[in-house]
C-alpha cells in the first residue's frame, strides 16, 4: 500500500505541475503580448521560466528535505532531455526555424555556463555560496541581455488571449505559481519513496522520472508553439528554460544551502554540454532543426538512458 501511495503521490504532484504551470505561462504571456514584447523574447523569458517552475520548485524543495541528489539530478537530467527528447520530437512533427540571435548568442551562452557548472561541480563537490552568487551574476548578465533585445525589437501592444482582462490574467499566474510548489512537494516526497523501495539511487530518479516529469510543461508547450507555427517559442522556450534551470534554479538554491554535486554529475553536465553542442552544429548550416536531426536526438537521448541503467 505504501508503495501505491507513493506512486499517486507522484502522479498527482506532476498533475499539478503541468497545471500549474500551463496556468501560470498563460497569464504572463498574456500580459506580456498586451505590453508589445516580442514573440522570441516572451519564448526565452516568461514562458521559459514559467515552464521551468515545475524544476525550481522540486530543487528547492528537495534540497530542502535534504535530497540535493534529485536537486541536480532534475536540473542536468532537464536540460539534457529539453534538447535530446523535447526538441527531437518537435522537429519530427515540423522542421524548425531557429532565430539568428539564438544561433549566434543564446545557444553558445547556453553552452557557456553548462561548461561553468561543470567547473564550479569539480571545486569541491559541491555548489557552495560564492558559486551560486556567481551563477546569480551571470543571469544578471543573461537578463541585461534579453531587455536590451526586448527594447530594440518591441511590437505593438494588442488584445490577445482571448481578450481576458487584465486581473484574471494575474489570477492564473499566482493560482500556477501556488499548484506549481504543492505539486513539487508531492513530487519529491514520491519519487524519493519509490526510489527508496527499487533500492536505485536519488540520482537515477533525478536524471529520469523527476527530469521527465518536470519537463512535460516545456515538450507540451514546444510541441503547441510549433504547431501554431510559433517556432521562437518553440526554440526559445527549450534555450531560454536551460539558461534559467542552471543559473537561477541552483542559484537560488545555492543561496539557500550548499548543494552537493557528486563525481557522477559531472559526466552528465558533461554530456548536457554535448547536447548544446549538438544542437548547434546542427543548426549552423540549414538554420532549422530538420527531422533528421531530430532522430539524431531521439537516438542520442535512448544511448545516455542505456549509460544511465
Amino acid at each position: 500500500m505504501d508503495g501505491l501511495m507513493q506512486v499517486v503521490w507522484l502522479f498527482l504532484g506532476f498533475v499539478m505541475l503541468i497545471k500549474g504551470a500551463d496556468w501560470f505561462v498563460d497569464g504572463a504571456a498574456g500580459l506580456a503580448r498586451r505590453l508589445g514584447i516580442p514573440q522570441l523574447v516572451i519564448g526565452l523569458t516568461i514562458v521559459a521560466m514559467g515552464t521551468s517552475a515545475p524544476e525550481a520548485a522540486v530543487s528547492i524543495s528537495s534540497a530542502l528535505k535534504g535530497s540535493a541528489e534529485i536537486a541536480v539530478g532534475n536540473i542536468v537530467g532537464s536540460n539534457i532531455l529539453n534538447i535530446l527528447i523535447i526538441l527531437g520530437l518537435t522537429s519530427l512533427f515540423t522542421p524548425l526555424r531557429v532565430a539568428a540571435s539564438t544561433r549566434n548568442y543564446e545557444i553558445p551562452y547556453m553552452i557557456l555556463i553548462t561548461v561553468l557548472l561543470v567547473f564550479l561541480g569539480s571545486t569541491g563537490q559541491q555548489i557552495v555560496l560564492w558559486e551560486a552568487v556567481v551563477l546569480l551574476a551571470f543571469f544578471g548578465g543573461y537578463l541585461w541581455y534579453l531587455f536590451r533585445m526586448a527594447r530594440k525589437q518591441k511590437e505593438a501592444p494588442g488584445q490577445t488571449s482571448g481578450g481576458k482582462p487584465l486581473w484574471i490574467l494575474s489570477i492564473y499566474m499566482i493560482a500556477g505559481i501556488g499548484l506549481v510548489v504543492l505539486g513539487s512537494s508531492l513530487t519529491v516526497d514520491g519519487a524519493t519513496g519509490i526510489a527508496k523501495m527499487l533500492g536505485v539511487s536519488e540520482r537515477f530518479i533525478g536524471l529520469t522520472i523527476v527530469a521527465f516529469g518536470t519537463s512535460l510543461p516545456e515538450l507540451v508547450t514546444s510541441l503547441i508553439a510549433a504547431r501554431k507555427g510559433n517556432a521562437d517559442i518553440a526554440i526559445g522556450n527549450i534555450v531560454g528554460s536551460n539558461i534559467f534551470n542552471i543559473l537561477f534554479i541552483l542559484g537560488i538554491t545555492g543561496l539557500i544551502l550548499p548543494i552537493p554535486f557528486a563525481a557522477n554529475f559531472l559526466i552528465d553536465t558533461w554530456i548536457a554540454v554535448g547536447t548544446g553542442v549538438l544542437l548547434l552544429l546542427g543548426v549552423l548550416k540549414g538554420r532549422k532543426l530538420t527531422r533528421g536531426l531530430g532522430v539524431v536526438m531521439l537516438i542520442c537521448y535512448a544511448a545516455y538512458f542505456w549509460y544511465l541503467l
